[in-house]
């Protein structure tokens, strides 16, 4: 039997998020910086027979394995796309929490792309790759080749891969879900407009980036307390943690993150917020390309 194929699916993290206004067609305009964690789902493929998923892991349960699954949304678009595709097996170790922010599912839709392109001698970057993710979802694109970008338009436009300096973050999810449309639905516009992420120079260490990132905010945040309470929890909790520089939620979901100086401040302080709230999803991890 040959081995199978092994993808990882890092969690994408919105270290910033500007909704730039609502279009004609429902969907909303916005500018993103994104970053990817040391941390994420596990996707295996098999090729070979009937397309099919398993999902397995702490967050099985809340993912599912039906047939809208992203991973089969994804395989399914790509395959509509190149005919002579083989499909098969998925096998999806699920670790992120769902409907959380920090894109699992449109994480595990690009790793499955990926896998299909591995195993069928797809160029990474053949232009039916990315139309295949644009139609699995807006995340989707900037999750197929995770590096730090600037994403915008509804998430299908996307900047050349970034350099950011070393980031070490404290991720934290208080088991809420929430359904990104409904966050849009509830977002209204700032009173005060606040400029664009500039990266016409570049930060040249943390101190700078962290000053230029202070400046920017996540637009969302008002609209997704107002569904889950508990988000504003979670962000008093860490900014009240030691060497806690930043906390911002990350996209539209409840999964916020802090940023610390180094790995170990991060990991003290996961290992801190864990101890008082021990049913909080906590994870200390690195931000960068993955």
């Amino acid at each position: 039997m040959p081995v199978p194929l092994v993808e990882n699916a890092p969690a994408k993290v919105n270290l910033t998020l500007r909704v730039l206004g609502r279009r004609a067609d429902g969907y909303h305009e916005i500018l993103s910086l994104v970053a990817f964690a040391a941390i994420g789902d596990r996707l295996s493929f098999a090729p070979g027979g009937k397309l099919t998923l398993t999902v397995r892991g702490p967050s099985a349960a809340a993912a599912g394995g039906g047939a809208d699954n992203l991973v089969l949304e994804a395989a399914r678009a790509l395959a509509a796309r190149i005919s002579s595709i083989v499909l098969g097996t998925f096998d999806l170790e699920k670790n992120l929490p769902v409907a959380a922010g920090i894109g699992g599912g449109s994480a595990d839709a690009a790793a499955a792309l990926r896998l299909l392109a591995r195993a069928n001698g797809v160029a990474p970057d053949d232009p039916r790759l990315y139309e295949a993710a644009r139609a699995t979802g807006a995340d989707v694109p900037v999750c197929l080749d995770p590096h730090p970008r600037l994403m915008h338009g509804i998430g299908e436009k996307l900047s050349a891969p970034l350099v950011l300096p070393p980031l070490h973050a404290v991720l934290v999810n208080p088991g809420v879900s929430l359904a990104t449309k409904d966050v849009f639905a509830g977002w209204t516009p700032a009173a005060r407009a606040v400029p664009p992420f500039d990266l016409t120079a570049p930060a040249k260490n943390y101190e700078e980036f962290l000053q230029s990132l202070a400046g920017q905010a996540n637009d969302l945040e008002n609209a997704a307390i107002k569904l889950a309470p508990p988000i504003a929890d979670v962000l008093a909790a860490l900014r009240s943690l030691p060497g806690c520089d930043l906390a911002r939620m990350s996209g539209s979901g409840s999964t916020c993150f802090g940023l610390f100086a180094s790995a170990s401040a991060a990991q003290c302080a996961a290992e801190a917020l864990h101890g008082e709230s021990p049913n909080w999803w906590v994870r200390a991890t690195a931000l960068g390309s993955r």
